[in-house]
């Protein structure tokens, strides 16, 4: 399993370093680049990935204050040449901090600590089961006990008949680990059961008491998956 990443880089030098890095390394897979803070936080606001490499002194923001503006924060490794920036970076909850020029050897060590907490999620060889980070534990949920899973800002919550688990585990993950025969994205923040569903009217679905609403982006995909049966 691939982690996703973005590079955001203001000096066109060191952002092809990094690139050329991420690429020596078999398990990233660099969703884009961006020497524009700017643009680089819209992508962000529209896009899931798990890891951020992000340096702090740029143009329009700041790697900092592009952090303040993010709800949804995925892992982050800091890239600068100042090194008064590591104690505030840390505030941020940030991953590692990369002083320039750094080496490949070190570059590996940051993305390293990242895979440990970007990669939470095995799936089973018998497919019965998924593991999941919550907290500071590795936690296995049965496919057959998951009612369905909501979105909560940071988290996701996978709901089950005896309660709830928060992960921080990505819908993108999830939606990898999962088996597509079992589950379904119906919306930006749900993805059901498709054995638990009771029904399914006005483009909303029935799951015990709750109903959940097919989002218009996955209405196409999710009816066809129910009519074929995937």
């Amino acid at each position: 399993m691939e982690i996703s990443c973005i590079a955001v880089e203001d000096e066109p030098l060191a952002l092809e370093k990094l690139v050329q890095f991420i690429d020596d390394t078999p398990w990233l897979e660099l969703k884009a680049k961006f020497t524009n803070s700017m643009e680089a936080l819209s992508y962000l606001q529209q896009n899931e990935v798990q890891l951020l490499f992000l340096d702090i002194q740029m143009d329009c923001l700041t790697g900092l204050q592009m952090l303040d503006l993010l709800v949804s924060k995925p892992q982050v490794i800091i890239t600068t040449a100042y090194s008064e920036y590591a104690l505030k970076g840390y505030e941020y909850g940030i991953a590692d901090y990369l002083l320039k020029p750094y080496s490949f050897e070190r570059f590996l060590q940051a993305v390293q600590k990242v895979k440990t907490d970007v990669l939470p999620v095995l799936v089973s060889p018998a497919n019965s089961f998924i593991f999941v980070k919550v907290d500071y534990r590795i936690m296995k949920v049965d496919y057959d006990q998951i009612l369905y899973i909501e979105g909560m800002r940071d988290y996701r919550c996978i709901v089950l008949p005896t309660g709830k688990l928060l992960t921080s585990t990505t819908f993108t993950e999830l939606e990898a680990s999962l088996p597509k025969q079992m589950f379904a994205r119906i919306h930006k923040s749900f993805i059901v059961s498709l054995q638990k569903i009771k029904s399914i009217e006005r483009h909303r679905v029935y799951i015990q008491d709750k109903i959940l609403p097919i989002g218009e982006t996955y209405k196409q995909e999710f009816y066809q998956s129910i009519n074929s049966g995937k």
